[in-house]
């Protein structure tokens, strides 16, 4: 019995030492052009799945009309178009050079649209770690954050006002 302990403990502290060895001696990627670790993807997910958890269903304290809109295509224009593209054109040199690539939320590719507002309105006060999107609470109000949130929600379906922000 006390060999397999220790046959067990040994097998826990290899596997320890490496793996920090792998991180720390060059074995994990960190430049911007490479692919994701094994399982990267689905452990990110879940773990920001988990975080958001059941503020991602809270709604908008603020309406969804054309002056909430045009103030959220406002902040997007100023915050966020950048890494996340603008009104039909191409990802910039910037978005392009990050890894993991920021989803494009304009269209023609409307990347969360389909999100629940709460959930849009976590990330963009939150940020997600190691993926360049800041968190904006300490720059944003509550309200710019709630505007800029309904704007995606929307961005499929923008009245022109909203629509002429980001044209110019």
């Amino acid at each position: 019995m006390k060999t397999v302990i220790i046959v067990f403990l040994l097998g826990v502290g290899c596997t320890l030492l490496g793996g920090f060895l792998f991180l720390t001696r060059g074995g994990m990627p960190v430049r911007t052009e490479g692919g994701p670790l094994p399982f990267e993807r689905l452990i990110a997910h879940m773990a920001l799945h988990h975080a958001i958890g059941a503020d991602g269903d809270k709604p908008s304290p603020i309406p969804a009309d054309a002056t909430n809109l045009v103030a959220g295509a406002h902040v997007y224009r100023e915050q966020c178009a950048v890494c996340h593209g603008e009104l039909g054109r191409p990802p910039s040199a910037t978005a392009k050079g990050m890894f993991p690539m920021p989803p494009q939320l304009l269209p023609p590719k409307t990347g969360v649209t389909d999100d629940p507002v709460g959930e849009t309105y976590w990330k963009v006060r939150n940020g997600i770690r190691l993926t360049g999107m800041p968190g904006y609470a300490p720059s944003l109000s509550d309200t710019e954050m709630w505007q800029v949130s309904l704007f995606l929600l929307h961005a499929n379906e923008l009245p022109a006002p909203a629509q002429d922000v980001l044209r110019r």
